[in-house]
């Protein structure tokens, strides 16, 4: 594959520096003398060095930096045997995770083609995913449990680029996308940093309400949609920046638009439809319908992946329980835009989703998430997963409900329903 030269990149390079510099100081917000891990495809080179430098700038003690390509990927699916595709290099995420819970930062770069795995076989797929899933808990978990401060970003890859916009040529595809991802990362104005500042005090407003409100469910209605999910004792909710427990105040996804909490794993009843696709390891899963029952999905089906989806939910105990549960206007500028990213970083945040698997244990109050089994008691899930899927839409209703069963409107037709 070849780097192309600022120069010749289809787009405005010079917004590469403001995203860099966003990543670093608002995503990270890197600490003087922080070593920093950077993952990410081999095409977001030209993005990736500016990180590194930016992190420099910044005082980062040692930045590494661990590349992929999708040739590379594809190489293991067609050419592997069907005893290797039953590992995985544990000893990269064990070393991963041991940096993390040692105070190094997180950044990973997103670029990679969303379905580079269609036309895989299925199985192979899975067993991939499972030995992936397993093999990178110990990296996993200190991200889940916010022992160190991370964050996400996005480059325009072509392959990508070539799936939201099918009907562009190659540099008009590229450019259109670097233009979406500008945008809805904020950087595409005067001041950045000041913009993201002023988002902050929005999702702070919401998560203020949620959290006053304490409430004991949530009930979801829409076409196709008539759920009830328990939320988990003494649970919080978190939008935009965090505290890590390495006392770093991030914001782990550019973009972002969501407030989240960690839902009851014992409490979700009823029916839920998906209302945009999940792409998961490369396979596209669409049409997803569900049932749960005493928090567990009992029935599930999709119209088109479904062997891959019912796979991932054989992956382990917690697999078919949620983790995550997050709040998104429908009017979101990622929804607004009208475009389908087949990125979970961005649909996620165009639509209310909820995420099958691993909870994220700042999601509490007081000092419940320093410790696994607090957590476990109060009805955190615990998984080797943790894969969100979307069920928001301009049609879906929220109430909060109390301990004592008084109904509040949270959303009415995909929006907040308070001031």
């Amino acid at each position: 594959m070849t780097i192309l030269p600022d120069a010749d990149l289809p787009f405005d390079a010079s917004m590469l520096d403001r995203l860099a510099e966003v990543s670093i100081r608002v995503g990270l917000n890197l600490q003087e003398g922080q070593d920093l891990i950077i993952t990410g495809a081999v095409e977001a080179l030209p993005l990736i060095r500016r990180l590194s430098a930016e992190a420099y700038k910044n005082g980062a003690g040692v930045v590494s930096t661990i590349l992929s390509d999708d040739e590379l990927q594809l190489s293991r699916y067609e050419h592997a045997s069907d005893e290797s595709l039953d590992r995985a290099p544990d000893w990269i995420f064990k070393a991963m995770g041991e940096a993390y819970n040692n105070n190094t930062a997180r950044l990973a770069v997103v670029a990679d083609n969303p379905l580079n795995l269609v036309g895989q076989d299925p199985a192979r797929v899975a067993k991939v995913g499972k030995a992936m899933s397993i093999a990178s808990k110990p990296a996993m978990e200190p991200i889940t449990q916010f022992s160190t401060n991370w964050n996400i970003v996005s480059y325009p890859g072509l392959a990508w680029a070539r799936l939201v916009f099918p009907n562009k040529g190659d540099d008009d595809a590229v450019a259109a996308l670097a233009d979406a991802i500008f945008s809805i990362s904020r950087v595409d104005c005067e001041d950045p940093i000041a913009e993201w500042e002023r988002h902050q005090k929005e999702l702070t407003k919401k998560q203020q309400w949620l959290n006053e409100k304490s409430f004991h469910s949530l009930h979801y209605t829409a076409p196709g949609t008539d759920f009830t999910l328990g939320l988990a004792d003494n649970h919080q909710w978190k939008g935009g920046a965090s505290t890590t427990l390495n006392g770093i105040t991030c914001t782990p996804n550019i973009p972002t638009e969501e407030v989240f909490t960690t839902p009851h794993s014992l409490r979700a009843e009823g029916t839920v439809r998906a209302t945009k696709p999940l792409v998961h390891r490369g396979t596209l899963i669409d049409g997803i319908e569900v049932k749960f029952k005493g928090g567990k999905i009992i029935d599930a089906k999709a119209e088109i992946g479904e062997e891959v989806f019912l796979e991932l939910l054989k992956t382990d105990e917690g697999a078919s329980r949620l983790g995550e549960v997050a709040l998104v206007p429908n009017s979101s500028p990622i929804s607004t835009s009208g475009l389908l990213f087949y990125k979970t970083l961005f649909d996620e945040n165009a639509s209310c989703h909820i995420a099958l698997g691993q909870c994220y244990s700042k999601c509490f109050n007081g000092d419940i998430g320093k410790d696994p089994e607090a957590v476990a008691a109060a009805g955190g899930n615990s998984s080797n997963i943790h894969v969100d899927w979307m069920i928001g839409s301009a049609e879906l209703d929220i109430d909060g409900i109390s301990e004592d069963g008084v109904r509040t409107p949270v959303m009415r037709r995909g929006e907040w329903a308070f001031d």
